[in-house]
């Protein structure tokens, strides 16, 4: 089989389709996992049991049950109860719920890591509940959790693929369908280099902010 640029050429608009749409899910999707797992570790760490149990429950059967089937069902089952969603907008809602569970645990982690005096210390000031997670803890436990939380973006750039069994076509999607109806290999080849191309960059730029948080 040799390279033929000429696929490579007919393949590009499509490509850069896919890009957009692969960037979209994985800045929004983030968003959504990075914000809602903070919910969600807070919730667990709640007194209140009507608060942290039903939390826990929920967490634990979204992280067991397989990311593809969560899309199915936010795509073709959840319309028959309210409002349907576009296929990018499903796959954006289910990346970043799907991933939220796996964050919680990682500002878990380092909620947990804060030392004790630093709670006590927040205590004896007299300061407000609110005040001690926003002013002491937080802080504290999200410079821990930068490097995890990033691992995560990049593990949801190579996820995100499964977004076209609902139709959302990511740059893999789009050169699966162009490979098939030309019999060709350089768009799947593209694809491949493209994702390095992304992923290596993100990876350099977390550890930059790892830095700069931690000084």
């Amino acid at each position: 089989m040799n390279w033929n640029w000429d696929h490579v050429d007919e393949f590009m608009p499509l490509f850069w389709d896919g890009v957009e749409l692969t960037l979209k899910a994985l800045l929004f999707g983030s968003l959504i996992a990075f914000s809602l797992g903070l919910v969600w570790a807070v919730a667990q760490r709640s007194p209140k049991k009507w608060i942290r149990w039903p939390v826990t429950m929920v967490t634990e059967f979204i992280r067991n049950t397989p990311l593809l089937v969560q899309l199915f069902f936010l795509f073709y089952v959840v319309p028959e109860w309210g409002p349907s969603m576009s296929p990018l907008t499903t796959g954006i809602v289910g990346l970043g719920l799907h991933y939220s569970t796996y964050t919680s645990e990682v500002y878990r982690a380092g909620i947990e890591g804060v030392p004790a005096g630093q709670w006590e210390a927040a205590t004896a000031l007299s300061l407000s509940k609110r005040r001690t997670w926003t002013a002491v803890v937080l802080p504290q436990a999200v410079r821990r959790v930068i490097p995890a939380l990033g691992n995560y973006v990049i593990v949801m750039l190579k996820e995100s693929p499964q977004m076209a069994a609902i139709g959302a076509l990511d740059m893999l999607g789009q050169a699966q369908n162009y490979s098939q109806t030309t019999f060709t290999f350089e768009a799947i080849s593209v694809v491949g280099v493209a994702f390095i191309v992304i992923a290596y960059p993100a990876s350099l730029l977390l550890r930059v902010l790892e830095r700069r948080l931690v000084r």
